[in-house]
């Protein structure tokens, strides 16, 4: 099982998110996620956070929150733990982007982009301003979400 993490990036009212339209052969491709990647040898999600957001964005994390946790299953691909956050605080300037296009979108328009299925599990309890830890387990078969397990803490 691979880990990643996955960051929400909140600024006046929007989510920094990102528009998977730049890399071939992406299991993503055109869909809405927020920025984020694979845990490396030897660091936590934290670590692994601050390091993707600058790489993907070019901003440096100041503030963020674990937020929860998604088990992913599929029968296409090897199952991931993703580490969820959201962030309120950074420095520096928004650089371009070679997975997609980076864009502030407002949170009420965030449930109308396409995303995956299970995506939006996890964003309707972020945007809702549920405050309670997640773990939710998401199994595909193919790109249809077949299974969702909810538990909040």
């Amino acid at each position: 099982m691979t880990t990643t993490t996955l960051c929400y990036i909140e600024n006046e009212g929007k989510y920094l998110m990102l528009h998977r339209v730049k890399k071939k052969n992406d299991i993503n491709e055109g869909k809405w996620i927020g920025v984020g990647g694979h845990v490396e040898y030897q660091e936590s999600p934290e670590e692994c956070l601050v390091r993707e957001v600058k790489e993907e964005t070019g901003l440096t994390l100041t503030s963020y929150r674990f937020r929860g946790v998604v088990t992913f299953i599929s029968d296409t691909c090897e199952a991931e733990l993703m580490c969820v956050f959201t962030a309120d605080g950074y420095t520096g300037e928004l650089i371009e982007c070679d997975e997609g296009e980076l864009c502030w979108v407002d949170k009420t328009v965030v449930p109308k982009l396409p995303t995956w299925e299970g995506d939006r599990v996890f964003l309707d309890m972020l945007l809702s301003g549920e405050e309670r830890f997640f773990s939710l387990k998401l199994r595909y078969e193919g790109d249809k979400l077949v299974e969702k397990k909810t538990h909040l803490y």
